[in-house]
């Protein structure tokens, strides 16, 4: 195998370029060279004047320092042409063009399933779990997944602190658009009292309801963590119809917004002094925590030996606490089991 490429895809996640540092070093141990592919499967498409804005040769004096750095250094994109058949062969032309034998790819279920198809190609491709959210059945955690968490959890502390100086409620929303792990383990990491994830179906006055109780019981600085796709299955409420008589601003037909949600839990509780704070990108731009530089270095390790071994075809994740690896099919046929019993504990208590 003279040579072998890695590429990162999707939303960027911590712990990618200890990742990519770690399948550079394994890579030279063995006397393979590599190639990145830049802004994911679009590097694969010669779309640049340049070919250097679409791949780069890579060596260990080039990467040994940017396993600490946050972001990707290679870029990423998503790809949605890389869904037409005619597109995938483009790609394949390329890595045969780079004499590239071996393929590890950095992403999510959307990067997993490109990675399949190349299989299907002929191309041999390893796949690491790259994304926040935790959101891949499989495997127990996913590469940034601490990182996000311990974020938010630093986040939340501080939003709590100051919730108690001035007694006032707050909502945090962090990321998952489908999969609430992120909130679930934040809210339980720092004891606040509500959380509302994607997987359950909920209601704003059930959660209102909530909140009084905690301020009847003398918490008048309680935090409702909320994840980003909560909104989705909320029960209809008409924000603009319920916060008009108020004199709160509001445009007619938007969604509910963790600042909104502030604003309606401030008038259904006794017009306490909610507020609200909304994470965003800081969960995926920071160094990544030991945790996650240790799976990226594992995964790494294991991608290039099994590609140097002939296989193909697999996923790298974790069980029981140990680095696997298996088919990717069968990994991205499992389904995600939201943990409801940790949920309605915190919700109770």
């Amino acid at each position: 195998m003279p040579n072998i490429a890695v590429l990162t895809s999707g939303g960027d996640s911590p712990g990618m370029n200890a990742a990519v540092m770690s399948v550079a070093r394994n890579a030279a141990y063995y006397g393979l060279s590599l190639i990145g592919i830049k802004r994911g499967y679009n590097g694969l498409l010669g779309r640049s004047k340049n070919p250097e804005d679409d791949y780069v040769r890579m060596h260990l004096d080039t990467v040994l320092d940017i396993a600490d750095l946050p972001g990707t250094w290679l870029r990423t994109a998503r790809c949605r042409e890389f869904l037409d058949p005619e597109v995938r062969e483009r790609a394949v032309k390329t890595l045969h063009n780079l004499d590239v034998n071996g393929l590890v790819i950095i992403g999510g279920d959307g990067s997993f399933n490109g990675a399949m198809r190349l299989c299907e190609l002929g191309v041999p491709c390893i796949g690491i779990p790259g994304t926040i959210d935790n959101d891949l059945a499989y495997t127990e955690m996913t590469l940034g997944y601490d990182t996000a968490v311990n974020v938010c959890v630093d986040a939340v502390r501080a939003i709590r602190a100051t919730s108690r100086s001035h007694d006032r409620p707050h909502v945090v929303e962090v990321m998952g658009r489908d999969c609430g792990d992120i909130a679930l383990a934040t809210a339980e990491a720092t004891g606040s009292e509500i959380v509302v994830v994607p997987e359950v179906k909920w209601k704003v006055d059930d959660v209102a309801a909530q909140l009084n109780r905690h301020i009847a019981q003398g918490n008048t600085r309680a935090t409702v963590v909320v994840a980003e796709g909560c909104w989705r299955s909320m029960a209809p409420f008409d924000v603009y119809k319920f916060l008009l008589p108020y004199g709160k601003e509001v445009y007619q037909g938007e969604p509910m917004t963790a600042n909104r949600f502030a604003s309606v839990l401030k008038r259904k509780c006794g017009m306490i002094e909610a507020r609200s704070t909304v994470i965003g990108y800081t969960q995926r731009g920071c160094s990544p925590t030991a945790r996650d530089s240790m799976f990226a270095f594992e995964a790494g390790a294991m991608a290039v030996q099994l590609l140097k071994q002939g296989i193909s075809n697999q996923v790298i994740g974790v069980k029981n606490g140990r680095t696997f690896h298996m088919p990717i099919d069968k990994a991205l046929a499992e389904k995600k089991h939201f943990n409801k019993k940790l949920f309605r504990l915190i919700n109770s208590l």
